[in-house]
């Protein structure tokens, strides 16, 4: 598939990612945090960006990030919603599962809904496919049992992994959606791919045009997902 020359891309923009200082981007006090680029009602449902940096918003603005634009998107389309970004540069799914509890016994307002975003960095370091899929699988376990409704971002592998990561790696996403009844973008920087003018300098992480790009073909899965879940527990 044509796309994938640019995902080996990807893996050099990650491993630049895992690396990075704090100085590389907007300073935040946690990496949990609240975004409030567009005015919500207090009552609002809360969704929790759990992910990389891909959520963190890489070099971008706190109001120009995936969670603050995405809130945006939502509450103009009449969805009020209040996002929430956990999303840490340079986290594995492992890392992200270690981090899973702590995150969301800290959140003031239990989430409506979780997107989970994570596997790129796996990716980048080799990590058997098998690992990945049970730290997600666990990640989804996790919040099953907490009765949070949860939404998957999904990512692919990138052809100098070889055909059979390939073909391991891959079905992780479609595999543990349809396990756990889950909502599936399947692969979350398919709007930008390719586009340079939607991208950083390293060619692969969205500037906040390219950010705008995935709010636009995110948004009515995640909203269509926000309702389900709260038709689902009454609210």
């Amino acid at each position: 598939m044509r796309r994938f020359p640019l995902v080996v891309a990807l893996i050099l923009s990650l491993a630049a990612c895992s690396g990075e200082k704090a100085a590389d981007s907007e300073p935040s006090a946690s990496p949990t945090t609240a975004v409030s680029a567009a005015p919500v009602p207090a009552n609002a449902p809360v969704i929790l960006a759990f992910g990389d940096s891909l959520y963190a918003g890489y070099q971008l603005r706190q109001d120009e990030s995936y969670p603050a634009k995405l809130q945006v998107a939502l509450n103009a389309a009449g969805t009020p919603v209040k996002v929430v970004g956990a999303g840490v540069s340079g986290d594995t799914t492992a890392a992200g599962l270690q981090r899973l509890a702590f995150t969301l016994d800290n959140q003031p307002v239990k989430p409506a809904l979780v997107l989970v975003g994570l596997g790129g960095n796996d990716m980048l370091r080799g990590l058997r496919p098998a690992e990945t899929r049970a730290n997600l699988d666990a990640i989804l376990a996790e919040l099953k049992k907490r009765g949070l409704p949860a939404m998957l971002t999904g990512m692919l592998a990138a052809p100098n992994m070889g055909a059979d990561y390939t073909r391991a790696f891959n079905p992780i996403w479609p595999a543990l959606a349809k396990k756990y009844d889950v909502p599936l973008v399947p692969f979350f920087l398919q709007p930008v791919i390719g586009n340079k003018a939607l991208l950083l300098g390293d060619n692969i992480h969205p500037n906040a045009q390219g950010i705008d790009r995935i709010v636009v073909a995110t948004q009515g899965d995640v909203a269509k997902a926000l309702k389900a879940a709260e038709d689902r527990h009454g609210a």
